[in-house]
């Protein structure tokens, strides 16, 4: 939690400025989430209209528990735009560290250490939500109105931008980790994860296509 206005709260065109401005924060990660965060909204829409695919009783079923199941995804991407800068920020403080002494140098590779760790792991979280959030387009493309077909086009479109863009910040700071086996493991995680969401785009498409 940062003692700063969060960007989650912020008005959009301060949001932007933010991102625009010559500060790290907020940068590609939380640009991600919220990306994200605004694909998961738009399913959420569409999920809500009156109107279905077919008028079929099931599908309004179906978009009912997608959309109860898309809104906390929402709120986790949009947590997760300050808990990206967050992370980024206890990186930076990491490399701030002394390291006049050898107990100082010591310190300072754990306390880096422990900071990418927590700065990789927010991305992988990221990609996670998004992948989920991505199982819940297939259903809102199966049965959502086909007046929206565009919008969740767009959510599909939005959420497999942000698992990507998750993915490489993850690619990034692998590169800083002392800990190989968890190196490896978040890599095949995340290799894993944009896999099963590009397939699942792959069938959103195809089902509004439909």
């Amino acid at each position: 939690m940062t003692s700063e206005p969060s960007y989650a709260s912020m008005v959009v065109t301060d949001l932007l400025d933010a991102f625009a401005s010559n500060e790290p924060v907020p940068g590609g990660g939380s640009a991600s989430a919220l990306a994200a965060a605004i694909g998961a909204s738009l399913l959420i829409m569409v999920a809500g209209l009156p109107k279905t695919k077919r008028g079929a009783p099931e599908e309004a079923a179906d978009l009912s528990e997608a959309s109860a199941r898309l809104r906390p995804l929402r709120d986790e991407l949009m947590s997760l735009v300050d808990d990206d800068s967050d992370a980024y920020k206890a990186v930076v403080s990491a490399t701030r560290l002394p390291k006049a002494t050898d107990a100082e140098k010591q310190a300072r590779r754990a306390a880096i250490d422990t900071a990418m760790r927590a700065a990789t792991e927010t991305p992988l979280e990221t990609m996670r939500v998004c992948q989920q959030a991505m199982r819940g387009a297939t259903i809102v493309a199966a049965a959502g109105n086909p007046n929206a077909a565009s919008d969740t086009g767009v959510a599909v479109e939005l959420l497999l931008a942000a698992l990507r863009g998750a993915a490489l910040n993850i690619a990034v700071n692998l590169k800083g980790l002392s800990d190989t086996s968890f190196a490896a493991r978040v890599s095949e995680e995340a290799r894993q994860l944009e896999a099963d969401a590009t397939a699942d785009a792959a069938r959103a498409r195809e089902l509004l296509a439909g």
